[in-house]
């Protein structure tokens, strides 16, 4: 129980962390179009955490006794106790930064959700399903912007290569199973995502020829600690305490 707890915090995290970076640019998008495509893509994966985060107190308050919410789960951890991917956690910086840090975890998720959809959990694979329909747009949203500035002006090439310059690091953590993940996938709930790596460097490779960007090569170093574990950059700090600063100022208050 304790290992699908994990599994399923995790999905929600990587959701949640993701959702919040991206509505971060809500009000300042570059044109009023651009900047409700990223709002409601936000609003997307706060929902998907939001329907992981739900399971996760379910079963919780099943194994525990406790009583667990949805809030609880993302308003009252700390951030070592966070189990998303370090790549989620990565500030907006410029708009090719961030369109790339969507469109790596969207490729990753599209995949992980494909498979997800088939998981003997019930509840999960539910989740997955309609989460696939989210994530298909989202993926495709994000290759057209990666495709437009890759290959349009001279400044949005550079824009988009300094942004894979800083985060091709985080990507190889995606594709490196937790204890909980290795459980999940043998025990038939969850995903394989070592399986997932081929697919994802197809789909990227292949945008990236279309936007006229070099494929990083294979032995380029990536970050070696692990967010999935709770190892997460000092920009987590900053996410939670935004965040959950309503919640900790007020605890137990009902909006």
């Amino acid at each position: 129980m304790d290992q699908l707890i994990n599994y399923t915090l995790h999905l929600a995290d990587n959701s949640l962390v993701l959702g919040h970076r991206n509505s971060e640019w809500t009000g300042y998008g570059p044109v009023l179009e651009q900047d409700i495509a990223i709002s409601n893509i936000a609003l997307d994966l706060i929902g998907q955490s939001r329907n992981f985060y739900q399971y996760a107190a379910r079963l919780i308050n099943q194994s525990t006794n406790q009583s667990v919410t949805e809030d609880t789960l993302a308003y009252l951890r700390d951030a070592n106790q966070f189990k998303n991917c370090l790549l989620s956690e990565q500030p907006n910086g410029d708009w090719a930064k961030t369109i790339l840090r969507l469109f790596f975890f969207s490729a990753y998720q599209y995949f992980l959700y494909r498979q997800l959809q088939n998981s003997t959990d019930g509840t999960l694979g539910a989740i997955a399903e309609k989460s696939l329909k989210e994530v298909t747009y989202h993926l495709r949203w994000s290759s057209e912007w990666v495709i437009r500035l890759g290959d349009g002006t001279e400044e949005s090439h550079r824009r988009i290569l300094a942004a894979i310059d800083a985060l091709w690091m985080y990507t190889d953590e995606i594709f490196e199973a937790a204890d909980y993940e290795l459980a999940a996938a043998n025990k038939g709930y969850g995903v394989d995502v070592s399986s997932l790596k081929d697919d994802w460097q197809k789909k990227v490779s292949n945008i990236f020829e279309q936007a006229t960007l070099p494929f990083p090569p294979a032995n380029k170093p990536g970050v070696r600690w692990f967010g999935k574990e709770g190892k997460h950059s000092e920009h987590l700090g900053y996410i939670l305490a935004e965040m959950q600063f309503l919640q900790r100022a007020y605890p137990d208050s009902q909006w």
